[in-house]
């Protein structure tokens, strides 16, 4: 039997975090409704919020404040989201766990010799920060936030300074994530993505059409098997 090295070539896989690798939906929510708590609104109900999240912090504060028909100053802004961090900095980990077969699909994709990384627009120190708590840093190669270059997806610069990060070429690498980010910054960098639909998203991600679509992180390294070019003959 033709092992899984000799059947493709190592690519760079790239992941989403929130909503991807990581069900990150309840202490970022907590965090939200800290912030609303302290400016004297009624917190956004865990389903309803699951899919305000995917474009950082700031933009998850916009959402939970347009729920309830406020806006505010710049400053007003500023100061919360300032404080948002600070409680989600310390209450990181708290449910935030890896979605099932994570793990398995990580080895599984490890073990053909691919290239492991994350690109996300959450902040890199609190990306890590995660990671580290769940013992997931050390599978990837490089892990990009939104502040690392400057840029959030869907600008394709983060996609191509991650895979660099990680000693790979983009020419050789695949997204994989939930939301539009995601199959934006893929189609911008010309690389295929497989979407996830367990994520958090305000369209559904099969309308996105991804290249390949998983509902559980079992199917991983079958999808990403089946976008990658066979080996040319030795």
């Amino acid at each position: 039997m033709t092992s899984p090295r000799t059947t493709t070539f190592p690519h760079t896989i790239v992941f989403d975090l929130d909503g991807t690798l990581v069900d990150t939906a309840p202490d970022l929510i907590a965090a939200l409704n800290h912030v609303l708590d302290r400016e004297g609104l009624p917190p956004v109900p865990m389903q309803s919020a699951r899919n305000m999240i995917g474009a950082g912090a700031r933009k998850l504060i916009e959402r939970g404040l347009e729920a309830e028909g406020r806006t505010v100053t710049v400053e007003d802004m500023n100061r919360m989201t300032a404080d948002f961090i600070a409680y989600y900095a310390d209450h990181i980990a708290v449910e935030s766990r890896p979605f099932e077969g994570l793990e398995a699909a990580l080895d599984d994709l490890s073990a053909r010799g691919h290239r492991l990384a994350v690109c996300t627009n959450k902040l890199e120190w609190l990306s890590k920060r995660l990671l580290d708590q769940l013992g997931l840093t050390p599978r990837f190669a490089a892990i990009c936030g939104a502040d690392t270059f400057g840029v959030q997806k869907p600008d394709p610069t983060i996609f191509r300074e991650t895979v660099a990060r990680a000693g790979g070429q983009v020419a050789a690498s695949i997204m994989v994530g939930d939301a539009g980010t995601d199959v934006g910054v893929a189609r911008r960098a010309g690389v295929p993505v497989i979407g996830v639909s367990f994520g958090y998203t305000d369209v559904p991600i099969a309308e996105l059409k991804p290249d390949r679509l998983i509902h559980h992180m079992r199917d991983l390294p079958e999808a990403a098997s089946s976008l990658m070019p066979p080996r040319p003959p030795q």
